[in-house]
C-alpha cells in the first residue's frame, strides 16, 4: 500500500495558529492548527482526509483454490455463451411440442441423452428421447416432460392427465443468461463462493486479486496482560488486540501481525521502526492521547510519520490518531479504550483497508431509532446498538449505551453502533441515523 501527503497537508508540528488544506474527493478539507496542537475535526473530515491518502494495494495472481476472500482486480467475461446449448432443465423425456398439440400422449423411447454426451436427434417426430438434466436438447425436440408427469412401461411412456406442452418447456435457452463477452463480474468485487463459480465458469483457472496487506496489530501499555497469564490486581487482561484482529479477519484480512508494547520511549522507537518498515499498515491501540506516558505521536513523528490529524471531534474516540510514512505506510493511532478502539477502527480504518483492496466500502446503513437517545451538544457521538425486526419486517436499531468508553462488556450483544450528529436535544425514536456493523 502506498500513500502520499497532499501538498500542504497538516505534518502534526506544532508553531502559531495557521491551516492548512488539501482536497478529497473534489471537496477542500482545512485542518486548523494552533498553539497547543491541532484542534478536532469532525468524523467526515477525518475520513475523507484518510480516503485521500490510500492508494490501490499490488495485484497478484492467484489460482482459484486460493482466492477466496480476495478482491478481484479485472473484469471477467464469459469465454461461452451462457448456457452454451439449450439446456435440459429436468430429468424426463424430451419430444416435439407439434405432437403433443396433435394429441399424442403415448411415445415410444428411441435414445438416451446424458449430460455431458455429444448431442442426439429425434428421427421420429412422434417419438421421445429420455433426457436427463444438464443434458443438451436434442435435435428435433423442443419440450421436456418431466419423469413426475408420464408413466413407463418398457420403451413406451403415456403421459398423465396433468402433463402439459408448450414450446421449450423445462429448457434453459442458449445464451439466456448472456451472450459470449458479456462481462460476469466486475473489478472491485469480493470473491465468495458464488464469485468463485462464476471465475471458473468463465474458463479462468487463476485470477488476478488485490495482494493481503501485512498489518500490524500493536497494543501498548504497562498494565495490560494477555490471558492466560498472572495477574496481578493492578493491571488488566490485553483485550483489544483480540477485537482488533477479529474484526480485520472478519474483514478478510489475514496478514496480521500482534505485538505489545510498553510505556518507552526506548522500546516504542527500536519496535516500531522495524514494524514500519517491514508491514503495510500500522494499528495501534492506546498511547494517543495528553498522558504523561501517552508517548506513540512523539515517537511516530521521531521515526518520521506525518501527522494528518489528532483529535476528532466524537465521543468516544476523541483522541484518534492517522498518519502516514515517507514509505507511504498508513497509521491508525486508535484511543485506547476498549469501546472507543472498536468504534474507530470500524469507523475509520476498516473503510480505508477496503478502498485500499480496490473494493468500495459499504456506506453505513440508514436505520431508524427504536427509540429517542440523546445526541452531544458539540460533539459527534457514537452509541452502540443491536438491530431489532418486528414482526412486520421493519427494522430499527435499539441504543445499548453504554458507562464510558471503558465499558467494553456494553458491546456484547450489539450489532453496530449508530453516529448521532452533535445536537442541542434528545433525537426522537423513528429518526433515520447512519449504522454501522461491527
Amino acid at each position: 500500500m502506498t500513500a502520499t501527503r497532499p501538498p500542504g497537508a497538516p505534518d502534526g508540528t506544532g508553531g502559531r495558529a495557521d491551516s492548512r488544506r488539501y482536497t478529497a474527493g473534489g471537496d477542500e478539507i482545512r485542518i486548523r492548527r494552533r498553539q497547543r496542537g491541532p484542534t478536532s475535526i469532525t468524523p467526515q473530515k477525518a475520513e475523507a482526509a484518510i480516503a485521500a491518502l490510500v492508494t490501490a494495494l499490488p495485484v497478484e495472481p492467484r489460482p482459484l483454490a486460493a482466492a477466496l476472500g480476495g478482491t478481484l482486480r479485472q473484469d471477467v467475461f464469459a469465454e461461452r455463451d451462457n448456457p452454451p446449448f439449450d439446456r435440459v432443465c429436468m430429468d424426463g423425456i424430451a419430444v416435439a411440442n407439434r405432437a403433443l398439440e396433435r394429441g399424442h400422449r403415448s411415445f415410444r423411447i428411441t435414445g438416451l441423452q446424458r449430460a455431458g454426451t455429444e448431442p442426439t436427434t429425434l428421427a421420429d417426430p412422434d417419438g421421445a428421447i429420455e433426457v436427463m438434466t444438464g443434458a443438451v436438447l436434442p435435435a428435433g425436440t423442443d419440450c421436456v416432460i418431466p419423469v413426475e408427469e408420464y408413466e413407463q412401461v418398457g420403451d413406451r411412456v403415456t403421459l398423465r392427465g396433468e402433463a402439459q406442452g408448450g414450446t421449450y418447456r423445462n429448457v434453459q435457452r442458449r445464451g439466456s443468461d448472456g451472450p459470449r463477452g458479456t462481462r460476469m463480474l466486475r473489478a472491485g468485487v469480493r470473491l465468495g463462493a458464488p464469485e468463485l463459480a462464476v471465475v471458473a465458469s468463465a474458463g479462468l483457472a487463476q485470477v488476478e486479486i488485490s495482494r493481503q496487506p501485512a498489518i500490524a496489530v500493536v497494543s501498548t501499555g504497562d498494565e495490560l496482560i494477555d490471558p492466560g497469564r498472572p495477574i496481578a490486581d493492578h493491571q488488566v487482561r490485553r483485550s483489544n488486540a483480540y477485537a482488533i484482529a477479529a474484526a480485520l479477519r472478519a474483514h478478510g484480512f489475514e496478514r496480521l501481525h500482534d505485538d505489545h508494547l510498553l510505556d518507552d520511549a526506548v522500546q516504542l522507537r527500536e519496535r516500531l521502526a522495524r514494524i514500519l518498515a517491514e508491514h503495510d499498515v500500522l494499528v495501534l491501540s492506546g498511547g494517543v492521547s495528553k498522558g504523561k506516558f501517552d508517548l506513540v505521536p512523539e515517537v511516530l513523528r521521531e521515526l518520521g510519520v506525518r501527522e494528518v490529524f489528532h483529535r476528532v471531534a466524537q465521543r468516544p474516540g476523541m483522541p484518534m490518531w492517522f498518519g502516514t510514512t515517507g514509505a507511504g505506510r498508513l497509521v491508525f493511532g486508535l484511543p485506547g479504550n476498549p469501546v472507543s478502539t472498536l468504534i474507530c477502527l470500524v469507523r475509520y480504518a476498516l473503510p480505508a483497508l477496503t478502498a485500499a483492496t480496490g473494493a468500495t466500502p459499504a456506506p453505513p446503513e440508514p436505520i431508524a431509532l427504536a427509540a429517542a437517545t440523546r445526541a452531544h451538544r458539540a460533539l459527534a457521538l457514537f452509541v452502540p446498538a443491536r438491530v431489532q425486526t418486528a414482526a412486520d419486517g421493519s427494522r430499527r436499531v435499539v441504543p445499548h449505551a453504554t458507562s464510558g468508553s471503558g465499558d467494553f462488556l456494553g458491546l456484547a450483544g450489539t450489532d453496530g453502533f449508530v453516529e448521532l450528529a452533535p445536537a442541542p436535544a434528545d433525537v426522537a425514536a423513528g429518526t433515520v441515523v447512519p449504522f454501522y456493523r461491527w
